[in-house]
């Protein structure tokens, strides 16, 4: 069944699938996710820029001074990427959207009081005029993990710089993460992952991928 739909998506007549994007919390497994979809699909991943970011580990030890920088370094890397998709041929799948970069990491400095009312309102701004250039994904997969969920996946991959991230931070990013995707007005596909472990289960992966064709073939059947 898996290749029959992707025959019939190739081709199809008006087929204008272009992108799909991996939206959700730290550690929740968007860039694994990125990763095992883009091979599954034959299309490009493309990753959020974590490892050669050069705020992340400052933010996380001061997060006032460096919460404003964080964020453009963030919104001027995904504007980059989703650009140059539109701009080439093929299929891609984006780790992380530009999206969340202000309705959930902005937004929760700025309510945190981690960034100032001028640097948010700047920082908005910016964001509204980059958007007008761009398209939204053809479909948006949220993956839903509660936060002892996230904090096991955040422990067992390791990253130094994120062993100071506080529960109550996740807490407050989950909270905002459920209200922007109820918000949010395009295609998306929402997937509870407490109890998936789609990196290791290949029945796990196998339900994620059912879902994905099957908004994707009613999309554009």
């Amino acid at each position: 069944m898996t290749d029959n739909i992707t025959e019939q998506l190739d081709e199809a007549e008006e087929d204008n699938l272009k992108f799909i994007s991996i939206a959700g919390n730290i550690g929740a497994g968007k860039s694994s996710l990125t990763g095992l979809l883009a091979k599954h699909f034959g299309w490009e991943p493309f990753y959020e820029s974590v490892d050669d970011n050069p705020y992340l580990s400052d933010f996380y030890e001061d997060m006032r001074r460096w919460s404003f920088n964080l964020q453009i370094y963030f919104l001027s890397s995904r504007f980059r990427h989703q650009k140059e998709m539109l701009e080439r041929k093929g299929r891609f799948v984006q780790d992380r959207t530009i999206y969340e970069d202000v309705e959930i990491f902005a937004k929760n400095l700025h309510e945190m009081g981690l960034m100032s009312d001028r640097d948010f309102e700047n920082y908005e701004a910016l964001f509204r005029e980059m958007t007008n250039y761009l398209q939204e994904p053809n479909l948006l997969i949220y993956i839903r993990a509660q936060v002892p969920t996230l904090v096991q996946q955040i422990q067992q991959r390791g990253r130094d710089y994120e062993n100071t991230i506080r529960i109550e931070y996740l807490e407050r990013l989950n909270r905002l993460y459920e209200d922007w995707i109820q918000r949010y007005p395009h295609e998306k596909l929402i997937i509870d992952t407490d109890d998936l472990d789609f990196v290791n289960n290949k029945e796990d992966l196998g339900r994620i991928i059912e879902l994905v064709e099957q908004r994707l073939f009613g999309l554009f059947n």
